[in-house]
């Protein structure tokens, strides 16, 4: 199985959204004003979207390379 190392990024929003309940379980400070868990999830799917289009970007570039 060829992994390339840019898709092993892919791990850190899927540890940020796992770890959740263990690191920012609790209500107060509220961020925005939501409790701190529900921000730390939405940051976590905001991670995510800007992770993947960095993988993608570099992907396509080595694609690109001959």
């Amino acid at each position: 199985m060829n992994v390339r190392p840019s898709r092993l990024l892919a791990v850190v929003p899927m540890l940020a959204i796992l770890g959740a309940p263990w690191m920012a379980n609790r209500v107060e400070p509220r961020v925005f004003g939501f409790p701190f868990l529900l921000a730390w999830i939405v940051g976590g799917v905001l991670l995510t979207s800007l992770v993947m289009w960095l993988i993608h970007t570099l992907d396509r570039r080595d694609e690109q390379r001959p």
